[in-house]
């Protein structure tokens, strides 16, 4: 048997290309849209990918499944569980729907169907047994959103980002069971989670790549609540606000995706840019001098959770940067389902330049200590952040709320906005910038050097 998997940094997400070397048959889980590294990997060993699964329908990312399908002919497999309300459209005419106790073959790999909801309500895993290996019994569990190394997968996504109403509640409970009959299964499983540290799919994600399903059985939290109140109760306590593309994602990958693959961008002039733009520069470079109400989103492994926050799907946006980052800038934000950058511009050709201010944190201190009464204060980080510690006085609007959602302060007045280090206030500068907010200054550090300063909760 061979066995790859794939790390995704920018997504936190884990896809996995299994093949049987003796048939040279080869099926890819929870593929990408972007198929070339999975076809070079099987190439190399003498393998064809000639079927897909996955393992739900995902909402931080534009599944691949279809293009495996439409790319490479070959066969592939979607749930056929849960709510007849979420349910796969318009896949392949030979698109095989999954039941609980189905099987899938390649050569002699047989991937037996578990029904695992709680992340979703179709919520699949695949249990492997390598019998071209001599062995009957399985070796692992491609877990998907339901078992991740640490945590299980979170139910309030169709909720929160899909605004399909008592949803969480309901996958809370089918997440209980769903860990309930994990437990039955042998501890030796290796367990093949969806996504590392760094997902907005859980809220305790850890970074090792695979575990065992007996040491989640020691050591995830998930199974030490025999209770289900309790167990649902923890299990939806902190969560993180989903971005707001999560949303977009859901229904594109449960209806269609777009068909264009195409990721180079080309240059264009001032009087075609569009409503969104993205500088691609470093903050301290963009801070220096920008367009006006631009976003400052560098160009670095925190790119796409950024920029998935401010996105809307119906219009274009243009970027700002060098061909190389605009190049990948748009590779990536493909992988979220967005094809809709118009082009990009050098930062040799910009007009209507400002620059942003900041503030040291220990010059704000000591402003908060004379004046905490009179100051403006906002704070951008998401909720769970907030109920740990913020200053007195402050108001909270979530990043990703800030093109769009009520700002508590007047245009003109001086803002001062933080986040938790200085990395999300300084794109929120930019937001601010373009709502006509003239006056915000970021807040260097952020809360937690704040909070050094201070050596208080402050709150």
């Amino acid at each position: 048997m061979y066995f790859k998997s794939f790390f995704d940094k920018q997504l936190a997400q884990m896809a996995y290309l299994v093949g049987c070397q003796q048939t040279g048959e080869a099926i890819i889980i929870d593929p990408l849209r972007d198929l070339e590294d999975y076809v070079m990997a099987a190439e190399a060993e003498g393998l064809t990918i000639t079927k897909g699964a996955e393992t739900h329908i995902h909402a931080d990312f534009s599944s691949g499944l279809r293009d495996v399908n439409r790319k490479l002919n070959a066969e592939i497999y979607v749930s056929d569980m849960g709510d007849t309300d979420w349910k796969y459209q318009n896949m392949p005419d030979d698109t095989v729907y999954l039941k609980a106790g189905d099987s899938i073959e390649i050569g002699n790999i047989i991937l037996d169907v578990l029904y695992t909801p709680g992340h979703t309500p179709e919520s699949l895993s695949f249990m492997l047994t390598d019998k071209g290996g001599g062995s009957s019994v399985p070796m692992g569990i491609f877990s998907g959103d339901f078992l991740f190394v640490g945590d299980v997968g979170r139910p309030d996504l169709l909720e929160a980002a899909a605004q399909m109403e008592g949803t969480t509640d309901s996958g809370a409970k089918d997440m209980y069971h769903s860990v309930q009959k994990a437990k039955q299964l042998p501890d030796y499983l290796q367990v093949w989670p969806g996504h590392g540290a760094g997902s907005a799919c859980g809220k305790s994600l850890g970074a090792v790549p695979m575990s065992t399903l007996g040491y989640e059985k020691e050591n995830n939290w998930a199974f030490q609540l025999d209770d289900e109140d309790a167990f649902k109760k923890e299990l939806v306590l902190e969560q993180p606000e989903p971005p707001n593309y999560f949303a977009e994602m859901k229904k594109i990958n449960k209806v269609a995706v777009p068909r264009a693959l195409d990721t180079r961008v080309y240059p264009i002039s001032s009087t075609e840019f569009s409503e969104l733009i993205i500088d691609l520069r470093p903050k301290e470079v963009y801070q220096a001098h920008h367009t006006y109400g631009t976003l400052n989103i560098p160009m670095n492994d925190n790119f796409l959770s950024y920029a998935g926050w401010f996105l809307d799907y119906d219009k274009e946006l243009t970027l700002i940067g060098s061909k190389e980052d605009s190049d990948e800038a748009s590779r990536q934000l493909l992988l979220i389902g967005f094809d809709k950058v118009n082009g990009y511009a050098s930062s040799d050709n910009l007009d209507n330049l400002t620059v942003s201010f900041n503030i040291e944190a220990a010059e704000f201190v000591e402003l908060y200590r004379n004046k905490k009464k009179s100051l403006n204060i906002l704070d951008v980080r998401n909720r769970s952040e907030w109920d740990e510690g913020h200053l007195k006085g402050a108001k909270r609007v979530l990043m990703g709320d800030l093109l769009n959602g009520d700002i508590p302060f007047a245009e003109n007045d001086p803002l001062f906005v933080h986040c938790e280090s200085g990395v999300r206030s300084s794109i929120a500068l930019g937001a601010l910038e373009k709502r006509g907010f003239t006056h915000a200054i970021n807040i260097k550090g952020g809360y937690g050097e704040i909070e050094k300063i201070m050596n208080d909760k402050l709150i």
